[in-house]
């Protein structure tokens, strides 16, 4: 019997280590600072070596420290270029690749231009600016260096004060606003100004500002090869400010300053890119004709703007950041097809060929499809990419060559940690047979022979997409003992255009909720899901769509509604994107329009929910303003709804921002979740 009992003692005492060494696996909330990866990869015009932006969680400040680092081709020499408390960002190599451009801050705390000598290793201050550069572009003389820049502008006033005596203490002065544009999530409330154009010489010295009047030149600046003019996109007609889905080509002579319109056509001409000969420019055209949803294509001129040819109207994607080969005879792009971002080279007549099959990673927070690239003059292609269980890392595709990855930036972390398994299923939505394609994550320590408890996970957008990438907010749910499903409901990018016009003047609506519904009941059907534990969360217009849902069933046993529109009359008239949304969204104007905006709202039926709900927003954020959450609230209250607020300080649209955020947001939802999971209050009794 002594020995019975011994041997007992001694597989409990086994049993109880390996769980908590399971535990102590699992992906913790503080591991989410001990995350890295890489982003902003340039490969050198030679295709030798690949600077990259390294990004650094620092624990200490509660913010991402963004590094300058450089590795060879060959995987060799991997090395810091500029790094420690401060960030770098923006590395931009001169033409005979002899240095890097990029920004950081001055001793002032400015935002300034630099440039390193990867020779030596010295570094020099270009600028003295007030404001903040953007779109650093290299002349093709390696001499001068291109850039976007806000120029203040006078503020309106109309009463002028009189005198205050000397010592007298009064309010703060008022503030007149005029601009149709005036506030903007991220930044508050906008000072006046205007986006200009300025060139300042490589050797540094004081910047020439090479546009001028009232309009924002903004966006990528493409030079031309005989470095006298550069080419940008604008809307420089007198409605400008009220049409935000329409701009054109133009060019400006850096001697004259003269600016003249390259294109004049219907939607968005941007990101220009001149041919090495500087006979033709390539460009963004997204001729949306007012649609909620539409695919850009290529557009080819010459460089007087004549001669307008249209390329890769077939592939049904949108084609985004084109860039000539060196060789003058294609040119590179990337598209989104079915979850996955891919780089590919269209040629002159027509022929598309895809070069990397995903690039991937720079989104952390959720598996929102994202990704950098760039080409060498070889051809070699340098690019970020991830898998479900890694962020970006630094990848090469050598000419003839096979890609491989160059850095492995979280193996210290993740290595030691057992992640969720990512799984597609693909499914039909009850309300129409439309095929979706989804994904979940299987906890770890999954047996199929188990039930688990489920969480649906609704993207932004809407016309965003999911892919099967890494999500440090999904992980650690799975971490958590959860199944993890999200699906790229229709509306959703990178399935073509007759998909994504599928949610026009519906969403939220009947429709992407079966989308969702009937995913969960495909899961269901796999048989390792209870069905009595179910819950459902999203941000903005997942958010939106999770209050919808809830709306119309009872099925969830808790929901976490993040950064929501509860009623689109209000939103659309509040928030900050009201031109582009009101035009892209609705059928008309709030009050022409007014049943169809009160039915797409949320709270048109929050009559009807009893599930628990818990909404989060951030109190700076001017996207789905605060005063959304706060209606949902009160109103669910007055349901006698159990509901929870959780306001965030000193927040913007973008949530998980910092770290911390991140982290509350998680930690929040999941405790949020198990107050209501019936297997949770039955272990608690």
């Amino acid at each position: 019997m002594h020995l019975r009992s011994c041997l007992f003692s001694f597989l409990v005492v086994l049993l109880a280590a390996g769980t908590v060494a399971a535990e102590e696996r699992r992906l913790t909330s503080s591991d989410l600072f001990d995350l890295q990866y890489a982003s902003e990869v340039r490969i050198s015009p030679n295709g030798e070596h690949i600077a990259y932006v390294r990004t650094i969680h620092d624990i200490m400040t509660d913010r991402a420290r963004t590094n300058l680092w450089m590795i060879d081709v060959d995987g060799n020499h991997h090395r810091p270029l500029k790094s420690g408390r401060d960030s770098f960002s923006s590395p931009r190599w001169s033409p005979d690749g002899t240095r890097l451009a990029y920004v950081s801050t001055d001793t002032t705390g400015k935002t300034q231009l630099f440039v390193y000598w990867i020779d030596s290793g010295q570094t020099a201050l270009l600028t003295d600016l007030t404001e903040s550069p953007s779109s650093i572009t290299w002349s093709p003389d390696g001499e001068q260096l291109a850039f976007t820049m806000r120029v203040p502008a006078d503020k309106p006033s109309l009463a002028t004060p009189p005198d205050k005596p000397e010592g007298a203490e009064w309010a703060a002065p008022i503030t007149l606003i005029e601009s149709v544009v005036y506030r903007w999530d991220g930044r508050g409330y906008i000072d006046p100004g205007f986006s200009h154009i300025f060139v300042v010489s490589a050797d540094g010295g004081a910047a020439h500002q090479v546009t001028s009047g009232e309009y924002d030149h903004g966006g990528s600046l493409a030079w031309m090869p005989d470095g006298n003019a550069i080419v940008f996109s604008a809307n420089r007609t007198e409605n400008w400010q009220y049409e935000r889905n329409q701009s054109d080509l133009h060019r400006v002579n850096l001697d004259s300053g003269e600016i003249v319109q390259l294109t004049d056509l219907p939607g968005t001409a941007r990101s220009p890119h001149a041919s090495p000969d500087g006979s033709r420019i390539v460009f963004e055209r997204d001729d949306h004709q007012g649609r909620q949803y539409s695919e850009s294509v290529l557009g080819v001129i010459d460089a007087d703007g004549g001669n307008l040819r249209v390329l890769g109207e077939d592939l049904d994607r949108s084609m985004s950041a084109p860039r000539w080969a060196a060789d003058g005879r294609g040119i590179h792009f990337s598209y989104d097809d079915r979850g996955q971002r891919k780089v590919a080279r269209i040629d002159l007549d027509g022929r598309i060929t895809t070069v990397v099959e995903s690039i991937s990673g720079t989104s952390i927070g959720r598996p929102y499809l994202s990704g950098g690239w760039s080409v060498a003059d070889d051809g070699s292609v340098a690019f970020t990419a991830g898998t479900a269980k890694r962020p970006a890392d630094v990848h090469v595709l050598p000419v003839g060559g096979n890609a491989r990855a160059l850095t492995d930036l979280s193996r210290n972390l993740l290595d030691r940690r057992e992640l969720g398994e990512v799984h597609e299923i693909v499914y039909e939505s009850s309300i129409d047979g439309t095929e979706i394609q989804g994904w979940y994550l299987t906890p770890p320590g999954f047996d199929a022979d188990r039930e688990y408890p489920l969480i649906l996970e609704i993207h932004g957008g809407p016309h965003l997409a999911y892919g099967p990438h890494f999500s440090a907010e999904m992980q650690r749910f799975a971490a958590e003992g959860y199944v993890v499903f999200y699906a790229n409901h229709r509306g959703s990018s990178s399935y073509g255009t007759e998909f994504g016009m599928l949610l026009e003047y519906k969403y939220s609506s009947e429709y992407d909720f079966a989308d969702h519904m009937s995913g969960i009941d495909a899961m269901i059907d796999k048989g390792f899901i209870d069905p009595d534990r179910l819950f459902v969360t999203g941000g903005s217009a997942g958010g939106i769509a999770a209050a919808y849902a809830i709306g119309l069933t009872d099925r969830f046993r808790a929901a976490a509604v993040i950064k929501p529109v509860i009623n689109w009359i209000s939103k659309t008239l509040t928030g900050d994107t009201y031109l582009t949304q009101i035009e892209h969204q609705f059928p008309g104007l709030p009050w022409e329009a007014f049943e169809h905006y009160w039915e797409r709202s949320p709270l048109s039926l929050v009559g009807n929910v009893t599930t628990p709900t818990l909404l989060m927003t951030g109190e700076d954020d001017f996207r789905t303003p605060m005063s959304e959450t706060e209606q949902y609230y009160q109103a669910l209250k007055l349901q006698r709804v159990d509901t929870a607020m959780i306001r965030m300080p000193e927040t913007p649209h973008g949530i998980a921002g910092r770290p911390s955020r991140l982290i509350a947001k998680i930690d929040n939802i999941l405790a949020w979740f198990e107050r209501y999971d019936p297997a949770a209050q039955d272990h608690s009794e």
